[in-house]
């Protein structure tokens, strides 16, 4: 507090206030003799300054030294009462010199000193009362800050472990589609690529937009439906308005992943997944046909989805599962 840009301004207002407060209260007596008032208040400005400049030195010193056993605020309020007393004691020997015998030195000294005391005790309450409203605020920043790394390290290591069954399932089609048609195999391992290819030049970035995000999905769909065949529908209607927008890399792999993880896909029951936006969401729906034996799941993936997404722009992802659909509708980011 005592460094503050305009801390002159304060010494002026605290020494007229001062002023005005001991003329109210004490007459022009406070030293125990009557001053000229314009010399009165110069003396209060000179204290006020002294004290609030001795401050402002000394905490400098508090600071950089941090006692390891005493708080910085006791340690420069230990050394501030020596400062006082100095402050007390030139100003008894300024009145001595300038007034002679008239004056009584020890009453002088009392005085000065308690309105010295005064001062400084009300400048370091104020001094403690922004120390620790700025620790509060600092401890707030720095907790969003781990909160918001913590929460962007965990979407990171989701985003990277591309289902190792979605990998494993790949080859297994690949080598199915080697020895029987060499341009569908071609094709595979093009779209393949361009897959990991996507995931491994974004891992770096917090948001892409929309249409980019939409043709590296449309090589995973391919990889999926080779998979599956008529087994697995996807449907995208997103409005070509809302492709330059953002959203958060990767996620429409995992909201697919994660309705495939969970639902029968067979001939009997295929799946349907939908792909559709309005101004402020993306939204993956599909039906639900939950799989009688649930695969492991960690519970993570949505839960860390939404977490990114709160981070990135304030908004939470929304989940809803009604009419036997499951909605996921993620918030479309919008950068000027």
């Amino acid at each position: 507090m005592f460094g503050i840009k305009y801390r002159y301004i304060f010494i002026l207002l605290l020494a007229a206030y001062s002023f005005l407060n001991i003329l109210f209260t004490e007459g022009d007596k406070l030293f125990g003799f009557v001053l000229n008032p314009f010399l009165f208040f110069g003396i209060l400005l000179c204290i006020v300054f002294l004290i609030w400049e001795g401050n402002r030195v000394l905490s400098t010193f508090a600071m950089k030294w941090q006692f390891r056993k005493f708080h910085p605020l006791f340690v420069l309020f230990g050394l501030s009462l020596i400062n006082v007393l100095f402050i007390a004691f030139l100003v008894t020997l300024g009145f001595e010199i300038f007034k002679g015998a008239s004056i009584n030195e020890i009453l002088t000294f009392k005085l000065a000193l308690g309105f010295a005391f005064r001062v400084n005790l009300f400048l370091h309450s104020i001094n403690a009362i922004v120390f620790f409203v700025n620790q509060y605020k600092n401890a707030q920043l720095e907790t969003e800050r781990l909160k918001k790394q913590n929460a962007e390290a965990r979407f990171e290591a989701l985003r990277n472990q591309i289902n190792p069954h979605f990998l494993f399932n790949s080859f297994n089609v690949l080598s199915s589609l080697v020895h029987k048609d060499a341009d569908t195999s071609s094709r595979f391992i093009e779209q393949l690529s361009n897959v990991y290819r996507y995931l491994l030049y974004n891992q770096e970035n917090k948001v892409v937009r929309l249409w980019e995000e939409l043709t590296f999905i449309e090589s995973y769909i391919f990889l999926l439906k080779m998979r599956f065949k008529e087994n697995l529908n996807i449907v995208n209607t997103i409005d070509e308005k809302h492709k330059s927008k953002y959203i958060a890399p990767a996620t429409m792999q995992l909201l697919i992943e994660n309705a495939i993880k969970h639902n029968i896909v067979s001939r009997a029951e295929p799946l349907t997944i939908k792909l559709h936006s309005n101004n402020d969401y993306l939204i993956v729906e599909n039906n639900v046909q939950l799989k009688p034996v649930k695969e492991p799941s960690t519970q993570l993936g949505l839960k860390n989805i939404r977490e990114r997404y709160d981070y990135l722009c304030g908004k939470d992802a929304l989940i809803v599962q009604s009419n036997g659909n499951f909605i996921v509708k993620v918030p479309l980011i919008e950068i000027e």
